[in-house]
């Protein structure tokens, strides 16, 4: 097979929306579905304030004008047969320091060189899209911290010809991006009943199992870490599960299970939080760990230059 045949062409987009994100609207375009951004401007009236984009409403305006989605918990090699196919995946991955996540979409990938394609948004002088190539090895790490979702849009009858992994779950993993949009409206009861129905589908669904964990800390609840261990078990890379046991524990004042969970989180990805540094440097200071202390603190610094509370910091490293 050429080189060609795992790369997909993709248009050149630049508009976005917070109810009509990139990656959708890229997509939707690619099977010349121009999705209304007047429409996506009306509805994210109701997310006023919100910084982030809320993928479940560009997926449920795509599916309006036509396409169909799935949403799945994949692997490396499913990827590659999505594209073979010659449908443009969609991936859910962490966020560049202090963002949670984003989506970005899979334009190919390259066997002899064992690199996956990213679309990049901004095009060159001639107008045509960039792409980046990320090592499939740093990929599939980054990848699994957020247990390797994917998002399908594609006419239904192109849908209807590939034969997916975990089909059956898809139902399950869809009620996970309706649960974040009712949590970002503030409707935390809605939220946690869909993550509840998601974990009734599937009990295996780690996706849900963190995130009804997380809403479970933030009602400083202790049935959280019940969701969290059960996500780790499922998915002993979920770096944004062991921060909210650390976050959790450092709450109820058990240092040493905080310090362990934030420690497991920085050997996932060091890079991905600069935040979590300077809570292991509380804890590490309240336990008398002081030269451990004053390295978490240059680690904050480092990965966050521009902190606002720098001076004070700077100040906690010359005092410690």
């Amino acid at each position: 097979m050429d080189q060609e045949d795992h790369e997909l062409l993709l248009p050149l987009v630049e508009e976005e929306n917070i109810c009509l994100p990139l990656p959708v609207n890229v997509v939707s375009k690619y099977w010349n579905v121009d999705l209304p951004m007047a429409e996506a401007a009306e509805t994210a009236k109701k997310y006023s304030g919100f910084n982030g984009s809320v993928i479940i409403e560009g997926i449920e305006s795509a599916e309006r004008h036509g396409l169909v989605c799935k949403i799945v918990h994949s692997s490396l090699n499913e990827l590659k047969k999505i594209i073979d196919s010659g449908i443009p995946p969609i991936v859910i991955l962490p966020g560049i320091p202090e963002v949670t996540q984003h989506a970005s979409i899979i334009t190919g990938y390259d066997d002899k060189e064992k690199t996956i394609l990213h679309y990049i948004q901004k095009g060159n002088q001639k107008g045509e899209m960039q792409e980046g190539a990320i090592p499939e090895d740093i990929f599939e790490k980054e990848w699994s911290e957020e247990g390797k979702i994917l998002i399908l849009l594609a006419p239904s009858d192109i849908m209807s010809s590939i034969k997916l992994e975990n089909d059956s779950f898809e139902k399950s993993n869809r009620l996970c991006f309706e649960s974040e949009r009712q949590n970002i409206l503030k409707n935390f009861s809605e939220s946690i009943e869909l993550l509840k129905q998601a974990i009734e589908i599937n009990p295996n669904n780690s996706t849900a199992l963190h995130l009804l964990g997380t809403m479970m800390n933030e009602q400083k609840s202790p049935e959280c870490v019940k969701c969290y261990e059960k996500c780790l078990e499922i998915n002993n890379r979920s770096y944004l599960t062991y921060n909210g046991l650390g976050n959790f524990y450092l709450k109820t004042n058990q240092f040493e299970k905080a310090e362990d969970n934030y420690t497991k989180a920085i050997e996932i990805n060091p890079k991905r939080s600069a935040k979590i540094y300077k809570n292991r440097a509380y804890l590490r200071e309240k336990q008398n760990k002081n030269d451990d202390a004053k390295e978490d603190l240059k680690n904050y610094l480092k990965y966050f230059p521009k902190a606002p509370d720098r001076g004070i910091i700077e100040q906690a490293i010359r005092e410690i």
